[in-house]
């Protein structure tokens, strides 16, 4: 059982995938979206990532505002899961990210990167930080 975990954003995707027992998270890549209303070839490499991966769900953050309400890009989040659940055929799970860029942020600074070159990871960290949260919630949900 591998799960994929997203940061969606409007001009990138970042990627994540779970370890086959469901315990750690690892980057995959950042997906470049040419236009934030065209999504077909964004979906399309999701679901080959999801296949190749051999994925039973997908973590999808969810961006609420820190006071716990829902702006307009969560409006287009919610929009992406029926997409993607529809294009893949499988259970997409909107997961909490608030703080999941900060946190990324935060450690690429600390791991020595520049400004320059925390935009290229930024997005894919973002995306293990989301999906690690969800193995986490899952592992003590177990206990």
């Amino acid at each position: 059982m591998r799960i994929l975990g997203l940061d969606f954003g409007s001009k990138t995707c970042g990627v994540a995938v779970s370890d086959p027992l469901g315990i750690t998270a690892q980057g995959v890549k950042i997906i470049e979206r040419r236009s934030e209303s065209k999504l077909r070839q964004t979906l399309a490499e999701i679901q080959a990532l999801a296949k190749e991966y051999e994925a039973d769900r997908i973590v999808l953050g969810y961006p609420k505002n820190m006071n716990g309400t829902l702006g307009p890009r969560a409006a287009k989040t919610e929009e992406f899961k029926e997409m993607l659940e529809r294009r893949t055929g499988l259970q997409v799970v909107l997961w909490d990210e608030r703080l999941s860029t900060v946190e990324a942020e935060n450690a690429l600074i600390e791991g020595g990167f520049r400004r320059e070159e925390r935009g290229r990871y930024i997005d894919k960290l973002a995306a293990v930080f989301i999906l690690q949260s969800y193995l986490d919630c899952l592992a003590n949900s177990d206990n």
